[in-house]
């Protein structure tokens, strides 16, 4: 008579039984492990599971000082009666971000159970920290990102909101940040007189720390320049106030060149702090530059500045700068300032927007669509043949 099937040995079918349970409580300590996106949590949840579920006397992330029931023992100094046991916690370049410590009670070994248990907690472990960790950054990034467009529209708000309208010329500016924010900076002030004073400036460096600086020395400027000052005590006032800022203001110096327009009369004054060559083109397409006359301001004290006085006759244009302009390359060729005032005088538009969209092609044309490398901003003034003509 044929025997029946053999059942496993008892033995056999407690193993198959642990496998499973096994398998079980994995699943359910890497629920909890990536139940949360919160760094702490995460480390809290791996040291409470394996001190509950595996009854250790403690475990611990010693690199951070976070440690769940007993306090951990000292390691064995040679006695060989203290069982303490790490399992890396990886990232997916292999970099250990912390380590799980293990005490077992009574100092015994662990058992094959726990110690493939704890391999599979730890590698789920790893995972949930390092989502953890991105998540902290992003956040963190997203927060800043804020702050930061928050930053750029203030300081966009900051440049002039309406441009004067004066009969018989034509003014414009653009303003575009190689960031988010930049230490450029440009300002039109009308005077009691009729006059109106014109700065382009631009604080060393680029980014937060130029921004913030830029925003400084529109305050400075503005308070200084409705009083009317001579351009030239205008830029000595700005330049030791800036130095006397203290020695962060010294490194974060200003170039800044200055114009002041008398319309009726047809007439400029410039002053050129250390900054790029103003250019006028005259009506028969002569050149001229306003060379610096001066250092930055803010970087020396007690500095005079001259200033130029020169005509400004019906068809003649001007054009101030920074050196985001000049300073945009093709490879190892740089578009530089002769090409700038090459383009600028040759351009065909009557009013000062045009030359600037004209110059801004040309730029954009020139760099085949490269990163803009720093903060670019121009003033354009145009004086029309019509006296009637007003600013666009």
């Amino acid at each position: 008579m044929q025997e029946g099937i053999q059942l496993p040995a008892s033995s056999d079918t407690i193993d198959l039984q642990q496998q499973v349970a096994r398998l079980q409580a994995l699943l359910e300590a890497s629920r909890q492990v990536h139940s949360t996106i919160r760094e702490d949590e995460v480390l809290e949840q791996v040291l409470r599971i394996a001190v509950r579920e595996l009854e250790m006397a403690a475990a611990a992330f010693p690199s951070i000082g976070l440690t769940y029931g007993d306090e951990l023992p000292v390691a064995a100094n040679g006695s060989g009666n203290v069982a303490l046991f790490a399992y890396p916690l990886n990232d997916r370049e292999g970099s250990r971000m912390t380590e799980l410590v293990v005490a077992p009670p009574g100092g015994r070994d662990l058992t094959i159970y726990e110690a493939d248990f704890l391999e599979g907690l730890t590698l789920q472990a790893a995972v949930a920290l390092e989502n953890a960790r991105n998540h902290k950054r992003n956040m963190e990034f997203a927060r800043v990102q804020q702050d930061l467009d928050a930053a750029r529209n203030i300081q966009r708000s900051l440049l002039p909101q309406r441009l004067p309208s004066i009969p018989g010329y034509s003014v414009a500016f653009r303003s575009s940040t190689c960031y988010e924010v930049g230490g450029d900076y440009l300002d039109i002030v009308e005077q009691p007189d009729g006059s109106l004073i014109m700065a382009v400036a631009d604080v060393a460096g680029k980014g937060l720390a130029s921004a913030i600086w830029s925003t400084s020395f529109r305050s400075a400027f503005r308070a200084m320049a409705v009083t009317g000052p001579p351009l030239g005590e205008l830029a000595a006032r700005m330049n030791q106030h800036h130095w006397s800022e203290g020695e962060e203001a010294r490194r974060r110096y200003v170039t800044a060149i200055f114009l002041r327009l008398h319309p009726e009369a047809g007439e400029i004054e410039v002053v050129n702090a250390g900054h790029n060559p103003g250019f006028l083109v005259a009506p028969d397409g002569a050149t001229r530059q306003f060379d610096a006359t001066g250092t930055p301001l803010g970087m020396l004290p007690g500095m005079s500045y001259d200033h130029e006085t020169c005509a400004f006759p019906s068809g003649a244009r001007l054009l101030f700068y920074t050196d985001g302009l000049t300073e945009v390359f093709r490879g190892d060729e740089e578009f530089g300032s002769e090409r700038l005032l090459d383009t600028f005088s040759k351009c065909p538009a009557r009013k000062a927007d045009g030359m600037l969209d004209a110059l801004w092609t040309a730029i954009g044309t020139f760099a085949e669509g490269g990163p803009q490398g720093d903060d670019m901003t121009a003033l354009a003034l145009c004086r029309s043949t019509d006296p009637t003509e007003k600013s666009a």
